[in-house]
């Protein structure tokens, strides 16, 4: 019976902490708009929240912010390109292409390609080495044939 009590609490504390939204839009394109953004853009204080499940001050602001823009007609782009230039490209889960990203966007294929030629390597060192050791044993072979006979 305790432990029901307790798992009760729980779940009622855990969903007095869930982010509720009040904010009324003028269409339901609008909302779905704000709900994709919202999970699109990190909190600044958060490590890794968005702003639609963060609870901290400067998420409040952002989905406001998103709310405002929204209303006022401004596009998705817009709109992140605005949170971006006043706080960094760090609120953006997916960075934008530029010469300070390049380096995260051409990782995976760099890291692919020294993969590859790592197993590529490892490959002709092992052919090399049965190449070797195949070619070791016919001289082993012959050097036996003609080392047992006499003539």
């Amino acid at each position: 019976m305790v432990r029901l009590l307790l798992s009760l609490m729980i779940f009622w504390s855990a969903q007095s902490l869930a982010v509720i939204e009040t904010y009324e839009f003028s269409s339901t394109d609008l909302e779905l708009r704000y709900k994709a953004l919202s999970q699109e853009l990190r909190c600044p204080k958060c490590q890794n929240q968005n702003i639609a499940d963060s609870n901290a001050p400067i998420s409040r602001d952002l989905r406001a912010i998103v709310h405002e823009q929204l209303e006022a007609g401004a596009t998705d782009e817009e709109i992140i390109e605005f949170l971006v230039d006043r706080y960094g490209e760090f609120v953006r889960y997916r960075p934008g292409m530029d010469s300070n990203t390049l380096w995260l966007w051409s990782a995976p294929i760099i890291l692919l390609i020294m993969a590859v030629a790592v197993v590529v390597t490892q490959i002709r060192k092992d052919r090399d080495r049965q190449t070797i050791s195949s070619n070791a044993e016919r001289a082993n072979r012959l050097r036996e044939k003609f080392d047992g006979d006499p003539s």
